[in-house]
């Protein structure tokens, strides 16, 4: 039989052309179809509603790109492990929807995330990232490590969720890029509420994340409210952090690319004054509002930041720290913020790197003196 491409050429085709001119559309179709074959099934989006004591796991493995998982009201005592691109995972209510640990068993966990401790797993690779998931919607509370762990993600939306009481982590990502985590709360997490870094268990340079968006969280109870550890290109804006022993921890070290081109702006840091004992990588903290250390490039903008006191050789204000390895922050830039009863002061520069500017600082006091 000849190839569809011979016929092309052909007298027949020719005179079929001629009949076209009479019935132009619908010719033109039946070409097209000819020429290159039926048109691919088209996916349509589902819904697999999962209700209180059914598998979520179940719902997420069946789950195709553009589809949602939605969890009903109740309490779900379940871990959750997600690798496939393109699934939402939302519950009907916040306050309604609840993750947390199944009861202790001798039996071996059904996936690999429960067997971490964490709540909700993420899990892309190297070689492939997990592209636009979407968690959005519940609770996740209780866990021995985190309430939501995310590795290797582009594009991981988390919103409207609540991390709250879990014994590292309230919502951690790391090895990701363009995250949004918007309009969540994070408390009395054993660490950070939210924990954004470019990996946990290697040394390597800081990750670009491409312009990773931190927006509108509650983070309150916390050991930091939020911690930027070895990133680099995202934005904290419009956070509401209180009650933490730190609220915003920018960290970075000797590696290279150097973390930093980070944006904290119009955030309100409000009386961060919990006491949190020394770790072997950090000194003992209370009363920190922003703590930059071994950072760079980055701007620290119209935040109000008022009451956070301690006597950490990281309180006050907003502070710029020498990092655990000794490196510097250099050429930031802290502008334009309102700094009040902060102690032991406003604004604290115990760092020795070059090129940090402070201006339009409306604050009292600072160390050394002549900042404000």
């Amino acid at each position: 039989m000849d190839h569809p491409a011979v016929h092309a050429l052909s007298g027949h085709t020719v005179r079929h052309m001629k009949k076209c001119h009479i019935a132009y559309l619908v010719c033109t179709a039946a070409l097209a179809g000819s020429a290159l074959g039926a048109a691919p099934p088209v996916h349509h989006r589902a819904v697999h509603v999962v209700h209180p004591g059914q598998s979520i796991q179940k719902a997420v493995d069946a789950a195709a790109a553009g589809d949602t998982v939605l969890l009903t009201r109740g309490t779900y005592r379940q871990s959750v492990n997600m690798t496939a691109s393109g699934v939402t995972l939302r519950g009907t209510s916040r306050r309604g929807v609840i993750l947390s640990p199944a009861p202790a068993t001798k039996k071996k966990a059904p996936n690999s995330c429960a067997e971490a401790g964490n709540g909700i797993c993420v899990v892309g690779t190297k070689a492939r990232k997990v592209e636009d998931v979407t968690i959005a919607d519940l609770t996740v509370s209780g866990f021995t490590k985190n309430g939501i762990h995310a590795t290797a993600t582009d594009g991981l939306t988390v919103r409207h969720v609540t991390a709250a009481k879990n014994g590292v982590w309230g919502i951690a990502t790391e090895g990701s890029v363009r995250g949004v985590y918007r309009d969540n709360t994070a408390r009395d997490n054993g660490d950070a509420g939210l924990f954004l870094a470019n990996t946990i268990k290697e040394e390597q340079g800081a990750t670009d994340t491409k312009g990773t968006i931190v927006a509108r969280n509650r983070l309150e109870g916390n050991r930091i409210g939020v911690t930027v550890r070895r990133l680099r290109n995202l934005t904290l804006a419009r956070n509401h952090l209180t009650a933490n022993c730190a609220g915003v921890f920018v960290v970075g070290d000797e590696n290279k690319p150097k973390a930093g081109l980070v944006t904290v702006r119009d955030n309100r840091i409000v009386k961060n004054n919990k006491s949190c004992p020394k770790t072997a990588r950090l000194d003992a903290i209370q009363g920190s509002g922003i703590v930059l250390t071994g950072a760079e490039d980055s701007l620290i903008t119209r935040n109000v930041i008022t009451g956070n006191a301690g006597a950490s050789p990281l309180s006050g204000g907003i502070v710029l720290f020498k990092s655990i390895v000794g490196a510097a922050s250099e050429r930031n830039r802290i502008s334009d913020n309102r700094l009040r009863d902060n102690a032991p002061a406003d604004l604290v520069d115990a760092d020795t790197g070059k090129g940090n500017t402070f201006e339009r600082n409306d604050c009292r006091a600072s160390r050394p003196t002549g900042l404000c």
